[in-house]
Formats: C-alpha cells, structure tokens, sequence
C-alpha cells in the first residue's frame, strides 16, 4: 500500500469523529484496550502528561511539548485534530511520523483492526503509543480528543494530568451543562497523579476537588498562583509574570499570538514546577527559548495566525461560545476601519450561541468547510439573519476569503473562523 491508499483505506473503513461526528464516538475504552493488548502495551513504555479541557488544551500540549524538547528531552506530542496532513497528530521533537510508519504500521494489523473495529481516533492513539514506545521517547504530550473519562488516550498513566478549562462544546456527547462535561473531563485525574487546573471556575470547581481528593491527587489552580501583566502584544505576546506576587518571568515572549494564550502560558508554568518534581530538569532559559518559537519547534498552526499583510488576514480554530469570544477581543485589539468574518461552523455545535456574540456591524462571507458534519453554508447565512448578521454565501472557503479579501480596503481586518475545519483549508 502506498501513504495515500492507507489514509484512504482508513478514511473509508474506520468511523472518523471530525468528518462524520458523534456516529464516530465510542463511548467505552474497550477498543482502545484490545488495540493496547494487541501491541504488548505500549502506553506503559513511558512516561506522559496527559490533557483535557474544552479549549486552550492544544496551544498547552504544544507549549509543553517546546519546553520538554528544549530542554533536552526526546518528546512526543500527540493531538488532533489535524489541520493539513494527517501525521501532524503524532510527533517526536517536532517532527511528523514517516509515511512508511503510518502504511507498515496499518499493513502489519489491518487484519486485527477488521475483527476489532476501531475508530479512526482508536487506532490514532494506538499508533501513537506504539510509535513512541518503538522510538524509545523520554517523554510524551498527550491531548485527550473529546472529553477525558471515556476518552481512549485515557488507557496511559501519566505524571501529571492538566485541565485547562470547561465550556459548552460536543453538548449531544459530554453532557449540557458545565457540571456534566467538568465530571467527562475529570476523568483524567488518577490516583497519586497530581492534576493541574488552568482556570478556577465557580460552576465547577468543587467537582475536580472532590474528584482529585477521592483520587489523593495533589490539585493546583493555575491562575490562583500565577498573574501575568501584558507589556506588549504587537509582533510578539511579551508578559510579566508573577507567582506569589513575585516576579517571576521577567519579559517572557510567546511567539503565539491571541490574548488568550496569557491563561495558557500560565497553566503551562504552573504544570512545569510538577514536571520539575518528577526528576525533569528544566530551566528558565529553557523555558524563555522554548516560548519565543513554539510554533517553529512543533508545528502548531491556526491559533491567532496571521495569513497576510495586505489586507490584513487572521484565522483562528476557536469554534465555541467561549473560544470566539476570546477572538472577539482579539478582533477588537487591533485598530481597523471594518471587519470582514469568513464564517463556517459545524452542525454538532452551539450555533445560536457563537451567532449571538457576534459583531453585527462585520460583513459576512459564509461559507462551508469540505467535510460531511459541516453545516451548510445557506442554512447557516439563514440562523445568522436572526442575529441580526449579513452577508452573502460562497460554495468553498477558498472563494469566501478571495471575496473578502478582494473587498476589504487598506484599513480593513479579515477573519477567517468558526470551526477548526474552515480554517485548515487556508492555513
């Protein structure tokens, strides 16, 4: 089989979340269980950290990921979904699997796989696993896919588990309410394993308490022991930071741009003194070196990215209530005379609540991603007529951000957004 024929094969054959939605979604581990017997247990070959949350959990994965490998350590990184190829879902040191790793790997057990019937994301996780115990990794970066309880990276047994936050997102799967979706994502935490929570939130607090306490995890809130001050957003995020009301980052630069990341960088730091305890040596320089060039190191793409200069185009993956929200005063930090939105959502998402927080004096340009769960790009202009939004429908995303490019002026912002996929066909 050729690279090629593989993702197709496994396109075609394994039910994949991020085309098809919750038909994709299994709800147990067992799956992931036979793949792990099937391959010997790689997920206990070696050590992890391992993340959830509803938004913010990538841009940590890939911080950490930088700081680990800047230290010295051989890292790997596993994620999703991903945005252009495949393989950017599994690294080590930045650099994506082969080809020939993904097509041996399928050649060697595509026969199990017809009598197992895993999902696409199952047998991800399983090739990860077996590709970072094969590649004898010191460390890995674990991102949870959706949820964390029956999530299936959650088979490993990490040092420590990070929690960035919890919003409404994958509502028909985790749950409608913040509680329900906190006890998903508290799933991650095990016993004698501390557990970092990025965000303190009142809603849902005392159930990663409760949880970490039945486990005897040690917890720590990250923005209880961290503040930051932003000293300049411009080419660069450059922050002050203090923990105890101490500096203790002078003037640290995050190439990762957004104001948001100023609530990811902190659960960073705070996750970094645990991982420390465990043995890993890790400085500060380390640490500055590793933020300046995040992106350069691990490849991650789409947050705050800028795609062009004139006109001045961004793009950014937030696809929930809350995560657009964090784009919106992204979009109104820099100056411009009007706001050109490339929008696209999909259909298992809160709509009327991203629509409802939406500038209504933007020019729209709806569109629909190449994917199966995408909503249409008509019915979505429709919902958004009721918001009191306007503007007209295009057939890809590709001529929805040339038309708003050709129509913005010298003075004028595009953004592309609204859902992971929209933004992976023009980054």
């Amino acid at each position: 089989m050729t690279y090629k024929e593989t993702l197709d094969y496994l396109y075609e054959q394994l039910p994949m979340f991020h085309r098809i939605g919750a038909a994709a979604y299994k709800a147990d581990l067992k799956n992931t269980e036979e793949l792990c017997e099937l391959l010997n247990h790689p997920e206990k070959k070696f050590p992890s950290i391992h993340i959830a949350g509803t938004n913010g959990k990538g841009s940590t994965s890939h911080m950490l990921a930088a700081i680990l490998q800047t230290a010295g350590y051989k890292t790997g990184l596993y994620t999703s979904p991903h945005l252009k190829d495949f393989r950017e879902r599994i690294r080590i040191n930045g650099k994506m699997i082969e080809e020939k790793t993904v097509t041996a790997f399928v050649e060697k057990y595509k026969t199990e796989f017809d009598s197992i019937k895993p999902s696409f994301f199952e047998w991800t996780c399983a090739l990860a696993f077996d590709y970072f115990t094969n590649e004898k990794v010191d460390i890995a970066v674990i991102e949870t896919g959706l949820g964390g309880r029956l999530d299936s990276t959650n088979v490993i047994h990490p040092i420590l588990s990070i929690i960035t936050n919890i919003s409404l997102d994958h509502t028909n799967l985790l749950g409608n309410t913040l509680q329900a979706i906190a006890n998903e994502k508290a799933g991650i935490i095990k016993k004698n394993i501390p557990v970092v929570i990025g965000e303190r939130q009142s809603e849902v607090e005392n159930i990663f308490i409760k949880k970490a306490n039945e486990q005897h995890a040690a917890l720590s809130f990250a923005n209880d022991l961290w503040k930051e001050e932003v000293l300049s957003d411009e080419k660069c995020l450059t922050l002050n930071i203090y923990r105890s009301k101490n500096l203790k980052y002078s003037k640290l630069q995050l190439d990762l741009m957004g104001g948001y990341q100023t609530k990811n960088v902190l659960t960073v730091l705070e996750s970094v003194e645990h991982i420390r305890k465990s043995g890993y040596e890790i400085s500060d320089e380390h640490i500055f070196s590793a933020l300046k060039n995040v992106s350069g190191m691990t490849g991650l793409m789409g947050r705050w990215q800028k795609l062009s200069d004139k006109p001045l185009t961004y793009c950014d993956v937030g696809h929930n209530k809350d995560g657009i929200s964090e784009v919106i005063k992204q979009i109104r930090r820099l100056s411009h005379n009007h706001l050109h939105f490339v929008l696209g959502m999909v259909n298992d998402k809160d709509i009327a609540g991203v629509l409802s927080i939406l500038p209504k004096e933007a020019t729209y340009y709806f569109c629909k991603a190449d994917i199966p769960r995408a909503m249409d790009a008509e019915e979505l202009k429709h919902k958004a007529v009721g918001f009191g939004l306007s503007g007209i429908t295009f057939i890809s995303v590709r001529l929805a951000l040339e038309a708003a490019q050709e129509n913005a002026g010298e003075q004028d912002l595009v953004f592309v957004g609204g859902s992971t996929f929209v933004v992976a066909e023009v980054v």
